[in-house]
């Protein structure tokens, strides 16, 4: 038995050598080889987006064989633990994905970010491709942080039908389009879909309301962790305007409990006039109500003090670690990522509306695509998502208080006194 033991140790003790063997024969094969590897990080593993990336990946090794790219994928709600993780730790790709505004400055503030506004400098041609407005919201105390892949706004969407049969047109301003509703509503119809089950559909509504409803230095003040008061009535009365489209009957029954792709199916089917939606869902729109929808920003708040000619979006793309090995590598990867022909494909293959300029036009993009892209070009700027616009806690205190507002469980007095409540201790911690 002690000789079988002793001869099963020998064995075991080969074996584990032979693993390590092959382990650092992997490894040092792929250091001999002279390839430099760039981890990537995104957030689009579906089926229908996946294979964009995968194609993108082949073809830059494919023109560049001294760089290997090890790409992962992670669905987004997933990859918003992953980012916290890694901000933390050391294992941090080259290369990530971002959102735009207070998201992506949690990482600059960490010195977790790339400053790439010498690259974008040195290489005009590149930094002159995007529409301006895409670049704005990665910036941080007038340098860029991150590259936008995707350039994504917010618009309503209605039932033409509906809309004809009550001699309807679509709302230029707050007032019109709060006479839209009532007639909507004396009509018969369900005039707002609202599918809040995750509160972010609510949030979007705030995001422009806020910015429509306070003043552009004001709301950068309170959007920045170090300052923010949230003590201006703008943000109560928005939240107020919000309140009252419920109280008034204008959102569909059980809104809390439906998701937005529910909601989505209810507007397709024709089970209500108006729906608030991203300008990538467009597609979606024009596949289930081909002819039939329209789209409209937003309307002007006659009493606002921000600018009523900002649009509710922001874009989303990649910033690069500051810890990154490889800074030239990898901004050779963005460029190849970001250029206008793989722009182009991306609004072809996929229909998401890009921030290359011209790559979103009729001939790569429906009609009301290239039209909503061409509404972000001239607006005065963008109206970032709230929940990734400001501090995460504060964000905490909008989502988790938006579901009690539209059940009137809660005042927009309350919640606005526990986000002031909020950032003064976010204030205090980021001193």
């Amino acid at each position: 038995m002690k000789i079988k033991a002793k001869l099963l140790l020998v064995v075991m003790l080969v074996l584990s050598l032979l693993v390590a063997g092959c382990s650092s024969s992997s490894s040092s094969s792929e250091e001999e080889s002279g390839k430099v590897v760039l981890k990537f990080l995104h957030k689009w593993p579906q089926p229908e987006f996946a294979p964009y990336f995968e194609e993108v990946v082949k073809e830059f090794e494919k023109q560049n064989p001294d760089i290997k790219i090890k790409m992962e994928a992670i669905a987004d709600e997933p990859i918003k633990d992953k980012l916290r993780v890694i901000l933390g730790g050391n294992e941090v790709p080259d290369i990530m994905f971002s959102w735009s505004g207070e998201f992506a400055r949690k990482f600059v503030r960490a010195d977790a970010a790339l400053d790439l506004t010498p690259y974008l400098t040195e290489d005009t041609a590149w930094k002159d491709s995007f529409i301006p407005a895409s670049l704005q919201p990665f910036s941080s105390e007038g340098k860029n942080y991150g590259i936008p892949l995707r350039f994504n706004g917010k618009f309503f969407i209605y039932n033409k039908e509906i809309f004809e049969k009550h001699n309807l047109e679509a709302p230029k301003t707050w007032d019109e389009f709060l006479d839209v509703l009532e007639t909507l509503k004396k009509g018969g119809e369900t005039p707002l879909i609202l599918g809040n089950q995750g509160p972010w559909a609510a949030i979007h509504y705030l995001t422009g309301l806020n910015q429509k409803m306070v003043s552009q230095d004001v709301r950068m003040k309170d959007y920045n962790p170090s300052s923010g008061e949230f003590t201006d009535p703008g943000y109560v009365k928005a939240m107020e305007m919000f309140a009252d489209l419920n109280k008034k009957g204008y959102f569909m029954d059980n809104a809390n409990s439906s998701s937005h792709d529910m909601a989505k199916q209810l507007f397709f089917a024709g089970k209500g006039a108006i729906f608030y939606v991203e300008l990538e869902e467009f597609a979606d729109a024009d596949k289930n109500m081909k002819g039939n929808w329209g789209f409209f920003p937003m309307p002007s708040i006659e009493e606002g003090k921000g600018s009523q000619n900002f649009i509710t979006g922001a874009p989303d793309g990649f910033i690069v670690s500051s810890k990154t090995k490889h800074p030239e590598e990898a901004i050779k990867f963005l460029k190849f990522l970001t250029s206008k022909e793989n722009a182009l494909k991306l609004v072809k293959q996929i229909g998401w509306p890009s921030p290359i300029d011209g790559a979103t036009n009729p001939d790569t993009a429906l009609k009301e695509v290239a039209e909503g892209v061409d509404f972000m070009k001239q607006a005065e700027g963008m109206a970032e998502w709230l929940d990734t616009d400001v501090h995460a806690k504060v964000a905490d205190v909008y989502l988790s208080n938006i579901q009690l507002l539209l059940d009137g469980s809660k005042s927009p007095d309350a919640i606005i006194k526990e986000v002031q409540d909020v950032a003064k201790q976010v204030q205090s911690e980021v001193e």
